[in-house]
């Protein structure tokens, strides 16, 4: 198994533990976070490895994530496994699981890559990379399966795990907020490239929102020990910043998202979790220049956030590049405070996404992993 990042983590983790449950020894080797770690997978690299974002910037790593990926083949071509589980990051493992392929030993693919949204013609390379694809989100599988590639939808074990209510008083009590407290939850990423260029921005937005709205109170979990430095150190340097009312997390995003009574957050991954936890969030982005605009025109779709690409409108507002400054999400989150029925017809909606995803995703990639092994 391969994953390259937190998100990636989590979901290794819970298929990791559906296997144990039906073998008694289940050996994973390959790239792991501290989750996998846990349940006894090893891990080749440190995963922070392959934790870069953009388009452009991972051509600076480029020979490096390179060696990492012909160190990984001749590994796995020298000791098969039963079966390879290329986790997200799809630029690093479609190539990977297509050697692999090549080689003789079955691969899977663990969440969709944005096909249907942007790069379409990288669908051929899927279909010769990978035995199985497993999707997390309903829409993606009927796209494979009009392209004839082999698929289940899964559903998410984040929405399996996160109960369909939250004890919002309870989790405010456990970090320390007063129950009149209004709490922002800011999460800018777990990479070091996101946390770079979307850090200083979020902290500038909470310096912006807590002069209008005095009783807000902040709340930044950092997603590891190095991005807590990161942040630590951007709150040092930036003017003001010191004054906020700001308590950050050694992790603990749930227990963030839990408190918040509004979020504002990268668009990523952590954007479902927050639509699972309930919590209405205003969606931003920051890519390098030469980045997003090779980026912004290949995309077929008019939205990036995952809330609003699983309803097909914008449930969320997206605010992204150039458009995200400290005024316009600062606005867009204080929106939720000062009209509270458009939190409560958001909760709805995501109350009924969150169902929709309940499918024990974990037990059913394990079913599949099983089957494609057995055949």
């Amino acid at each position: 198994m391969l994953a390259g990042e937190a998100s990636g983590d989590i979901l290794g983790a819970g298929l990791i533990a559906a296997l144990q449950k039906r073998f008694d020894r289940v050996e994973v080797t390959g790239i792991a976070g501290p989750r996998m770690q846990a349940l006894g997978a090893e891990s080749l690299f440190p995963m922070e490895r392959l934790s870069v974002m953009g388009l452009v910037e991972p051509l600076k790593r480029l020979p490096e994530l390179l060696k990492i990926r012909r160190t990984l083949r001749q590994h796995f071509i020298a000791n098969p496994p039963d079966l390879f589980v290329g986790i997200d990051s799809p630029d690093f493992n479609l190539g990977l699981e297509e050697a692999l392929r090549s080689a003789g030993i079955p691969t899977m693919h663990y969440v969709s890559p944005s096909v249907w949204a942007w790069r379409q013609g990288r669908i051929k390379k899927i279909a010769r990379a990978v035995d199985h694809m497993l999707t997390l989100l309903p829409f993606e599988a009927e796209f494979y399966r009009e392209h004839d590639v082999p698929v289940s939808f899964v559903g998410h074990p984040l929405a399996d795990e996160i109960p369909l209510e939250v004890d919002v008083p309870a989790a405010k009590q456990a970090l320390g907020f007063a129950a009149e407290d209004e709490v922002v939850a800011l999460l800018p990423g777990s990479r070091g490239g996101e946390v770079r260029l979307l850090g200083p921005l979020f902290l500038q937005t909470a310096l912006w929102c807590s002069q209008r709205r005095r009783n807000l109170r902040f709340v930044l979990p950092a997603a590891s020990a190095e991005r807590k430095a990161q942040l630590e150190q951007q709150v040092a340097t930036l003017p003001g910043a010191q004054e906020l009312p700001l308590t950050i997390l050694d992790g603990q995003s749930q227990q963030a998202l839990a408190a918040a009574d509004a979020v504002l957050i990268a668009s990523g991954t952590a954007t479902l979790e927050t639509m699972l936890m309930n919590k209405p969030m205003v969606v931003a982005y920051k890519m390098a220049s030469l980045s997003y605009a090779i980026f912004s025109r290949m995309l077929h779709t008019p939205w990036v956030s995952l809330p609003n690409l699983l309803a097909q409108r914008e449930l969320v507002p997206e605010i992204l590049q150039d458009d995200a400054t400290p005024e316009a999400l600062g606005a867009a989150v204080l929106n939720y405070f000062d009209d509270p029925l458009l939190g409560d017809r958001l909760r709805r909606e995501f109350s009924e996404l969150h169902q929709e995803l309940r499918r024990d995703a974990s037990e059913k990639a394990a079913d599949a992993v099983c089957n494609l092994i057995n055949r």
